[in-house]
C-alpha cells in the first residue's frame, strides 16, 4: 500500500541544484507544479511518472514509502500506481463511452463488468463538464473537455492508481473548482501542472519551477485562501461573459463591473 511518495532533489539544466532536498507528498494531498513555460514543470511530472532513480536528466530520486519503487512500476504499466492525463487525448479505440467504461472496470475487477463503477463514473464526470457525456456517445465524438472531464472521472472512480498526475486540466474547460472539491473526496495524490491561479491556490502546496529547477516549494497560507475565494469569483464572472459571447450574447459595459 503506497503511504507516500518522496521527491529527493536534482538539478536543472545548467547544473543549478534544486532549492530542496526533500518533498513528500502523502495521500489525500492536492498539490500543483506551476512556473512558466519551459520551466521544467514536465521533466519533473515525467521524473514522478518514471519513479526516477538518479538515472534521468535532473537527477533526481523518487520513493515510495522512503523506499526504491519496485522494478515492475518503472517497466510494466499494467502495475504501475500512477494514472498521467495529459492535454494529448487522441483514442486509437472508437468504442462508445459505455463499452469503454465497462470494460475498463472489467480489468479493475478482474472478472466481470460494473455497472455501478460505470454509472459512478459518468456521473462524476459530468460534474466536472458543461456538456453532458452520453453513455452512447463514441469515444472519437467527445469534445477536448469532455475527453478530459471522462478520463479524470475513469482514473479517479474506476482505476486503482493511487497517483494521479494532471497536465494542464484548466485547458480542457472543466469545473476546476468543483473538480479540487471532488477529488478530495478520494484519498489520492493528485498532482496538478498548471498555469490556473484558482487550481494553485485550492491545493494544498505548490512547487515552483524555473530554469529546469524547483526555486521554492510554498504551502497555501490562509490569506492565500482568502485571495483564492476572490479569485473565483473573478473567475466566474469572466467565464459567464465568454458563455454569453458563445451564445451570441452582446455584452454592455455595466457587465464588466463584476470582472473590474
Amino acid at each position: 500500500m503506497i503511504r507516500s511518495i518522496s521527491i529527493l532533489g536534482g538539478q536543472g539544466r545548467r547544473g543549478a541544484p534544486d532549492a530542496f532536498e526533500r518533498i513528500d507528498l502523502h495521500m489525500g494531498q492536492v498539490v500543483s507544479i506551476v512556473g512558466p513555460t519551459g520551466s521544467g514543470k514536465t521533466t519533473l511530472i515525467n521524473d514522478i511518472e518514471l519513479f526516477a532513480g538518479g538515472d534521468t536528466p535532473s537527477g533526481r530520486h523518487v520513493l515510495i514509502n522512503d523506499e526504491p519503487a519496485p522494478v515492475e512500476y518503472r517497466y510494466n504499466p499494467a502495475k504501475n500506481p500512477i494514472a498521467l492525463i495529459t492535454q494529448h487525448t487522441t483514442f486509437l479505440s472508437d468504442l462508445p463511452v459505455r463499452q469503454f467504461l465497462l470494460t475498463h472496470s472489467k480489468v479493475r475487477t478482474g472478472g466481470s463488468e460494473s455497472p455501478q463503477m460505470m454509472m459512478d463514473a459518468i456521473e462524476f464526470a459530468n460534474k466536472l463538464t458543461g456538456e453532458p457525456i452520453d453513455l452512447d456517445n463514441r469515444m472519437t465524438e467527445l469534445s477536448g473537455g469532455q475527453t478530459r472531464a471522462l478520463l479524470i472521472a475513469d482514473a479517479t472512480v474506476i482505476c486503482s492508481t493511487p497517483v494521479v498526475l494532471l497536465d494542464e486540466v484548466e485547458n480542457a474547460g472543466i469545473h476546476r473548482t468543483k473538480a479540487v472539491q471532488l477529488l478530495r473526496e478520494f484519498r489520492k495524490i493528485f498532482i496538478f501542472v498548471t498555469h490556473d491561479p484558482r487550481i494553485a491556490l485550492l491545493s494544498d502546496f505548490r512547487i515552483v519551477m524555473q530554469g529546469g529547477r524547483v526555486t521554492q516549494v510554498l504551502s497555501t497560507s490562509e490569506e492565500e485562501r482568502g485571495v483564492s475565494a476572490h479569485v473565483n469569483r473573478l473567475d466566474d464572472a469572466l467565464s459567464a461573459l465568454r458563455e454569453k459571447l458563445r451564445m451570441g450574447h452582446r455584452l454592455n459595459a455595466g457587465e464588466l463591473q463584476e470582472v473590474a
